[in-house]
């Protein structure tokens, strides 16, 4: 099986960043403020803010140099246990960082006096559901067949995660991680019914969040098996409904065409995932046929890569969510890890600098045992909500 490409940044990652308060927001200044704070900086406000300016440069590059040296030390670290891991070395505690990255504490950047006007920024708007459906008309000749209702989608979810070996823990606890507990087959992140004039912050769809990416990526590596269920299917059917799959089918053999027709790694893949007919592939997530699979591969994938690197334990669903959020083998790292090194390793060993900058709960959870309990608890929390009981009933 060729190494998997599935990430995901996708409501539960981004729900990991709801858990702790955005830290600031940065807005342009209107520029008639603008200006008018420009007139009125008086030369003792512009000397004393440069002089503050210079205090926090020189300690912002004394912060920098700490912190590019702790994290080339985490790369070297994880170069190590890769090829460690590689020739069936065992992994220790010497193989980790096991401090944590260094916290700015110096003086604040100061206020310019004299701030240059700014013209407002665009912000480019995500492609949504409507998006993604038109796509398929235009593209591929091709409209979901939508469930009746969302019980029908969640018991053809359970029927195929069942068949294909993940267990009904898995599935659900990580449904009402993903999400919240009450998520709908084509619920898109950062949309919500209850709340009106919400936008969508990424392209992830459904009861594991696929991007537009994971979607093309799991076509490519699993369109073999996703065409083979497909035609079972048809044959056992009959009339029209064996037609109608027929057709499907052919539709579904020209998409995975369509996703192994470039480079197979992710920065491809993604720069497919920007375009109109990557966009209609992605309507495949909402299919009654085809959207089971998907979601259900999403998870699978990284099943079968623990067992494939000898891991015969099974994967509980805060671990499976680990992988599936940081990929197979950042995730396999924490997943083998034993208790006491869960106890004493810090969440930075397994990010790059920029994301876990980002990442208020991997800083706040910041050992792995810390971070797999808050996982833990907010799976708890979500599968007592309608949705996760709902999937639960389904298997």
């Amino acid at each position: 099986m060729p190494t998997r490409l599935i990430r995901s940044v996708s409501l539960a990652s981004l729900a990991l960043l709801a858990l702790a308060p955005s830290t600031f927001a940065q807005t342009a200044l209107p520029l008639a403020v603008a200006n008018a704070r420009a007139q009125a900086a008086s030369p003792e406000a512009i000397a004393e803010y440069r002089y503050r300016l210079q205090q926090y440069q020189a300690a912002r590059a004394e912060f920098d140099r700490d912190a590019e040296a702790y994290w080339n030390a985490i790369a070297e670290k994880r170069r190590i246990r890769n090829a460690k891991r590689r020739a069936g070395d065992r992994i220790s505690s010497d193989d980790y960082v096991l401090v944590q990255p260094p916290v700015y504490d110096g003086p604040k950047r100061p206020v310019d006096p004299e701030p240059k006007p700014q013209p407002p920024g665009e912000r480019r708007s995500l492609p949504v559901v409507a998006d993604f459906v038109k796509a398929a008309a235009d593209y591929y000749q091709f409209v979901p067949q939508r469930p009746a209702s969302e019980l029908e989608f969640k018991r053809a979810y359970a029927r195929v995660a069942r068949a294909m070996g993940l267990t009904r823990e898995q599935a659900v606890r990580v449904y009402a991680f993903e999400t919240g507990g009450d998520g709908s087959y084509d619920m898109q992140s950062g949309l919500s019914k209850s709340r009106p004039g919400s936008r969508a912050i990424s392209t992830a769809i459904g009861y594991n969040q696929l991007l537009t990416t994971n979607t093309l990526v799991l076509l490519a590596e699993q369109g073999n098996h996703i065409l083979k269920v497909l035609n079972e299917r048809a044959a056992s059917l009959s009339g029209p409904q064996r037609k109608a799959l027929e057709h499907k089918i052919g539709i579904v053999k020209r998409m995975v065409a369509m996703a192994r027709s470039i480079p197979r790694n992710w920065s491809e893949h993604e720069k497919l995932g920007r375009t109109p007919q990557g966009w209609g592939v992605h309507a495949l997530v909402l299919d009654i046929d085809v959207g089971p699979l998907l979601q259900t591969h999403k998870l699978l994938t990284s099943v079968i890569f623990a067992r494939q690197k000898g891991y015969t334990e099974p994967l509980t669903a805060a671990e499976l969510e680990m992988m599936n959020l940081t990929g197979d083998g950042t995730g396999f790292d924490m997943v083998t890890m034993p208790q006491q090194l869960r106890e004493i390793v810090p969440t930075s060993n397994f990010f790059q600098r920029s994301g876990y900058e980002r990442n208020p709960v991997a800083i706040r959870h910041n050992t792995v045992a810390k971070l797999l309990a808050v996982t833990d608890a907010r799976m708890d929390a979500n599968s007592a909500k309608p949705g996760a009981r709902e999937l639960y009933a389904a298997f």
